[in-house]
């Protein structure tokens, strides 16, 4: 996304070895810089998205969030931490009180999302439309997530679905 000459979205993406031919290669870039340009970001924010596997995103999702069970999407924001569901003590140590300086010239980081390509499939077959479309639906998502915005009351997540509904539509061409 360029702002007057300047790119103000830098977003880097890394696809797992056995889905790289599964991904259109522009797809996430696209989908990030439409949900930040809508969200008005007003500095140079950098995303990381990965595409991963099920056993990956179980993996972290049980370590970070407490929840050993495979899910979509996971948004791991640097400036807020997200909830934690386990009987136990989480194994991270996130601390408000820790400030981290980036190098001069270096983008403010927003976070990273990273989303099961499995999984995606699977709901996009139960939904009946493309994977290309849910991994679209699912990115803008857990970027909302990286934004703050949350969907554990009715109203938070009503307003989550109406600011992700039509970005797949907006960033896809009709034959995917």
């Amino acid at each position: 996304m360029e702002a007057r000459g300047q790119r103000i979205f830098k977003i880097s993406t890394h696809v797992f070895e056995q889905f790289e031919d599964l991904v259109p290669n522009d797809l996430l870039e696209r989908v990030g810089e439409v949900v930040l340009a809508r969200e008005s970001a007003q500095s140079t924010r950098e995303l990381s998205v990965v595409i991963a596997d099920d056993d990956t995103v179980r993996k972290l999702n049980k370590y970070h969030r407490g929840l050993d069970e495979t899910t979509d999407v996971l948004s791991f924001a640097f400036d807020h931490e997200g909830e934690y569901y386990g009987e136990d003590e989480p194994s991270s140590e996130y601390s408000r009180d820790i400030e981290f300086v980036m190098p001069p010239g270096e983008a403010e980081g927003l976070g990273e999302v990273i989303i099961s390509y499995p999984q995606a499939e699977r709901q996009a077959q139960a939904a009946g439309h493309s994977v290309v479309r849910e991994l679209a639906h699912l990115l803008a998502h857990g970027i909302l997530h990286l934004l703050g915005y949350d969907h554990l009351e009715d109203k938070d997540e009503a307003v989550m679905q109406a600011k992700e509904a039509d970005v797949p539509a907006q960033v896809l061409n009709e034959d995917e």
